[in-house]
């Protein structure tokens, strides 16, 4: 059973799961991403090699696929489904039960086809999952907050080569998101308006590190970017959680995505990243004060003893270069 820990001063989180260290990639070193189909669990007709599906979209496509995407529980995961949310606490030690979700979204049943290489009715397909298992796991009460992310490249803690990305729900607010609700809950108490909005006004505005935007979303480089070439992706319209997104929003991200993508691809010529979904609390609480988006950073630089050690981050790139630099992507 895995287990959370906190820190004796500060709250920060620490998950312990073992069964994460018979993943392929820990157990025998330096694996190659660039696993055969054969042996690839995502693969069409692999379906027996994963645990039974929690979601499919069904493929009208001749290909022989039976799905288009689907979602499945993690066989190594963080956390586990089973059980309560049971606290331990013993003078300085706080604990608790490893109870959460753990699943992966199989983004394609290409093996070939990264994410930048789908099509844009497959981005949305993705986004569609996305959003619709967010709104299912956030009616568990035993839940606070659910995580989609994607690792891509092995530097990027990818295990696997077949394009796909994750989600975690977990039973407390992580110490990032609950850092981001004060800041915007503070925001908003001074000044009335949410802090994301004026974000998006005051970059427009600005217009040095908009990379591009739409109708529905905008991509900038942040001000105090913590690494080179990071971006966000901010919707225009204020929406708390991200599974409220609508179809025309998900059509709308799908693009932005894969041109975000492609900019970078063109520099770096498909450097590792992660990405992540910032979205609200699933536990009940009342946080009209926030305003979901997507974070990118590319893996382009790492972190050593003095960010580690402080906090801060040393970024060499500032994000009116980085922002310039991906303008001029698009254009070649």
């Amino acid at each position: 059973m895995p287990e959370l820990r906190k820190d004796y001063v500060t709250d920060t989180w620490v998950v312990f799961a073992p069964d994460r260290a018979q993943r392929p990639i820990e157990t025998q070193g330096t694996v190659s991403l660039a696993t055969a189909p054969e042996e690839c669990p995502f693969c069409p007709g692999h379906e027996h090699m994963t645990p039974p599906e929690v979601l499919a979209y069904p493929s009208n496509a001749s290909d022989g696929s039976a799905w288009r995407v689907r979602c499945v529980p993690n066989r190594f995961p963080a956390l586990t489904p089973d059980g309560e949310v049971r606290a331990k606490s013993d003078g300085l030690f706080h604990s608790l039960e490893g109870v959460g979700v753990h699943e992966i979204i199989v983004e394609t049943p290409d093996h070939t086809k990264d994410f930048s290489a789908l099509a844009k009715g497959q981005i949305q397909e993705v986004l569609r999952a996305y959003a619709a298992r967010t709104a299912d796991l956030a009616q568990d009460p035993r839940l606070a907050y659910i995580l989609i992310f994607k690792n891509h490249g092995a530097e990027a803690g990818a295990s696997l080569f077949h394009a796909h990305s994750q989600l975690i729900a977990t039973p407390m607010v992580p110490r990032r998101i609950k850092d981001e609700l004060r800041g915007a809950e503070a925001f908003r108490a001074e000044n009335g308006a949410c802090a994301y909005d004026r974000i998006l006004q005051a970059e427009l505005d600005a217009s040095a590190r908009i990379v591009l935007a739409n109708e529905d979303f905008v991509v900038l480089c942040p001000f105090a970017s913590r690494f080179p070439f990071e971006v966000w992706v901010l919707p225009r319209t204020h929406r708390v959680h991200f599974d409220s997104i609508s179809t025309r929003e998900r059509r709308a991200l799908a693009g932005l995505l894969k041109d975000t993508l492609g900019r970078l691809n063109t520099l770096f010529r498909n450097p590792a990243f992660n990405w992540y979904i910032h979205t609200a609390p699933s536990d009940g609480g009342d946080y009209a004060h926030y305003h979901w988006h997507l974070e990118l950073t590319p893996r382009l630089s790492k972190r050593a003893g003095f960010e580690r050690g402080t906090g801060f981050y040393i970024n060499s790139v500032p994000p009116e270069d980085a922002a310039h630099l991906l303008r001029q992507a698009g254009e070649a």
